[in-house]
């Protein structure tokens, strides 16, 4: 049996992704395609990870509907270590649900009722023996999305069971940022942000990625990644500041960015890249990934 390189913990679901090449309003009814693919941040993170030659555990909730049975055959079949999920009988399938255009994003629904009712039951390999224990914690690193409660992220945080984890989080939206305050203070919490989700956090605006990641340490986040779309990104580790600038791409697609720019950066520094060359290889993911390539 394989052990995993990093444990993906969070949103599991199926994206119903609508995308048009025409700009889009509220109202607006357009030509385009509609897909239905596996989706969720943690499985986003744990699916780019696979392509940079990881090995991710997800850890969440999937009904034991025929939406979940062919979920969990789907991420078997790309090598995704699924025996840790929380499969519930009375608990249906998430999914998410968004319309994209030539402009962006022009709305999206995320329904992860399912994930935030089942709480700490998609932890329980981390406290069975399974993958560790509360006196034998598991010792590697950890994705954590923002679709986990604000409550059960509170328990993450103070938790004997992540004491020795090297947390990487993300917010699912820039609506569910807020939850990540939780983790503002623990000693081994990277948070990946975009420059508006730093501004909630922090409750006020940004400019600039890089303002946005001197305040959030300053907040007492221990290691911080802003990003900004096309603008320059940035890292912030207590008074260390770096920061890089994306690839000027043509965007085809938005959904996932984030999770593909988080995944990478794990990737890259697993396999030892020094922090700018990491950071700069994380964006160049991203923006492959916009662009409707595979990143790699």
């Amino acid at each position: 049996m394989k052990t995993p390189d990093i444990l993906c913990i969070g949103s599991v679901l199926w994206d119903i992704i609508g995308r048009s090449s025409s700009h889009m309003r509220a109202g607006s009814d357009v030509p385009g395609r509609i897909t239905r693919i596996p989706g969720g941040v943690a499985m986003n993170i744990a699916m780019t990870c696979i392509n940079f030659g990881l090995t991710p555990a997800l850890l969440s909730a999937v009904g034991r509907d025929p939406e979940g049975d062919e979920l969990v055959s789907a991420a078997q079949s790309m090598g995704l270590i699924t025996q840790y999920l929380y499969r519930s009988d009375d608990l249906p399938t998430d999914a998410y649900m968004a319309i994209e255009g030539a402009n962006g994003l022009i709305a999206a629904i995320a329904d992860a009722h399912s994930l935030e009712q089942a709480g700490t039951k998609i932890l329980t390999a981390l406290s069975s023996g399974a993958l560790g224990t509360e006196t034998a914690p598991w010792s590697g690193l950890v994705a954590l999305d923002g679709n986990l409660t604000r409550d059960l992220l509170a328990d993450i945080a103070k938790s004997p069971l992540f004491s020795a984890s090297d947390l990487r989080v993300a917010p699912a939206s820039p609506g569910k940022a807020e939850r990540l305050l939780a983790l503002v203070g623990h000693p081994s919490a990277t948070l990946y942000v975009n420059l508006e989700e730093a501004g909630l956090l922090c409750q006020t605006t940004f400019d600039q990625a890089e303002d946005g990641a001197r305040a959030l340490t300053k907040r007492g986040v221990h290691r911080v990644l802003v990003t900004d779309g096309g603008n320059p990104a940035a890292e912030a580790t207590g008074d260390t500041l770096r920061t890089a600038q994306p690839p000027e791409v043509l965007v085809t697609r938005v959904t996932g960015a984030g999770d593909t720019f988080m995944a990478a950066h794990i990737a890259s520094e697993i396999q030892g890249m020094a922090p700018q060359a990491a950071l700069e290889r994380a964006l160049n993911a991203a923006a492959t990934y916009v662009s409707g390539e595979t990143p790699s």
